[in-house]
């Protein structure tokens, strides 16, 4: 009982074990009392009721031993069961067995008999001590013209027949019964190794990602509840696909967006250690590149700041009213300030009748600062970018949209995937692409949606949908 495969044999037949030799005990038992000798009661009381009409259109045979033994030996004949003639006070006249000749003209003890002379007459099962076996009978009341009994009709047969008859039925049932519990043993026996074997798979599986082997994907089949198993690992599989996928574009991305500022660091440094530190303009001047490489570094540290709080489960929020017509505007000053500089065309749309929301303000502008960013970035001197906000019957956007490079159609889909930066080199040519991902994460913690509009060369619409609260 150590395997999982014999504790599930055991349970899909100990129960057979148990409730069908009791099935079985209960039905020959049923069969026995209530059919075969029920049909027996039936059929000798149908007997004993013939004799007794007949018994009762001769009264010669009462009166006259040579009648009365020619009468029960035809009686005796045409049935299985042997018929005695009594008188009413239980006198034996004649018996169509020999074996019951010495009891003639004794009086038999009949412990039913005032019961048979009151009218009555039932079968009753006794054990005949002569002939040592058991026996069904019936005493049936000879009635003249004058109501008066003038004599007794005993129908007796002996049950070793019907013993007979019960034991084969007992040799049949218990065959059968035999047969269902072998062929419960082999069906159980199939269903505990189908099991195994799925269950042997997954385990196997699992001990393959530990081990660091190929992770594959397992065929869903089986029962549901192992057909939910097998999806709950493939679902797992694929996402240590993507996660070990992630890590290694984060790796890249790490490494692509490092070297440059290191690099940049380190010749400076070199310069510096050269004799470049004489000169007092170009030092100065290599001292300011370096501040400038590191602040480049800030962005992608922030970054993986927020990714890490993301991992970790870490992601709150500071809710509070914020009335959304005065918030926006202070908001996006900065940002309008840095699309004019770069020679781009800034235009913001923000009605003064935006409703007060519940809402983390600084975690907000993180995503508004990161869709103006982009759309700032990626558009060419000369472009556009510009800000909207309305609101629907239950929910207020904010549009932010631009006249830049935009994406294709078949990478819309994975903008908003850590680490995937489309166009590289181009649209994502700074940073560890995870700006859309945190911006989509904070929008869905605050119970909103950040959609996308795009096609290649003709900009993007970056939408963030927030709901309206309403009062209870």
């Amino acid at each position: 009982m150590r395997t999982l495969r014999s504790r599930l044999i055991l349970s899909h037949i100990l129960p057979i074990l148990v409730i069908v030799p009791l099935v079985g005990i209960l039905l020959i038992y049923i069969l026995e009392t209530q059919v075969l000798l029920a049909n027996l009661s039936d059929e000798l009381t149908r007997q004993a009721a013939i004799t007794a009409q007949i018994a009762g259109e001769q009264p010669n045979i009462w009166s006259n031993t040579a009648e009365a033994h020619f009468f029960v030996t035809n009686i005796s004949a045409h049935q299985q069961s042997q018929v005695m003639l009594l008188n009413p006070d239980g006198t034996v006249l004649v018996s169509s067995h020999t074996d019951n000749v010495e009891q003639v003209g004794q009086t038999l003890d009949i412990p039913n008999l005032a019961n048979v002379l009151a009218g009555e007459h039932s079968v009753q099962i006794n054990y005949n001590k002569i002939l040592q076996v058991e026996v069904a009978e019936i005493l049936v009341p000879i009635v003249d013209a004058n109501q008066k009994i003038i004599g007794i009709v005993r129908l007796t047969r002996r049950l070793s027949d019907a013993h007979k008859q019960f034991q084969r039925m007992r040799y049949l049932i218990g065959g059968v019964l035999v047969g269902e519990l072998l062929l419960g043993v082999v069906v159980g026996l199939i269903l505990a190794l189908d099991l195994e074997r799925s269950l042997r798979r997954v385990t196997e599986a699992i001990y393959g990602i530990a081990g660091g082997q190929n992770w594959t994907t397992l065929p869903e089949r089986g029962p549901q509840e192992i057909r939910l198993l097998l999806r709950a690992f493939n679902t797992l599989i694929e996402r240590l696909r993507m996660m070990e996928e992630a890590r290694r574009r984060l790796l890249a991305n790490l490494v692509h967006e490092v070297s440059r500022p290191v690099g940049a660091m380190q010749a400076a440094i070199d310069a510096l250690l050269n004799g470049a530190d004489r000169d007092e303009v170009f030092r100065r001047q290599l001292l300011e590149g370096m501040e400038a490489e590191t602040d480049r570094l800030q962005p992608l540290l922030a970054n993986l700041t927020k990714l890490h709080d993301q991992v970790l489960g870490t992601l709150e929020l500071n809710c509070r009213p914020t009335p959304l017509a005065d918030w926006l505007p202070r908001t996006v000053v900065t940002w309008r300030e840095a699309a004019q500089a770069k020679g781009l065309q800034w235009q913001a749309t923000i009605p003064d009748t935006l409703p007060a929301l519940d809402i983390d303000p600084d975690r907000l502008a993180q995503v508004l600062g990161n869709l103006l960013s982009n759309a700032i970035k990626y558009t060419e001197s000369g472009g556009s970018v510009s800000l909207e906000a309305g609101e629907t019957h239950n929910s207020v956007w904010v549009k932010v949209s631009d006249t830049g490079l935009g994406i294709a159609p078949e990478e819309i889909e994975r903008v908003f995937e850590p680490f995937y930066r489309t166009h590289p080199g181009r649209r994502f040519p700074q940073g560890l692409g995870l700006g859309l991902t945190i911006a989509q994460d904070l929008l869905t913690a605050h119970g909103g949606q950040l959609t996308i509009e795009s096609e290649s060369g003709q900009g993007s619409q970056f939408t963030i949908w927030l709901p309206l609260q309403t009062e209870e």
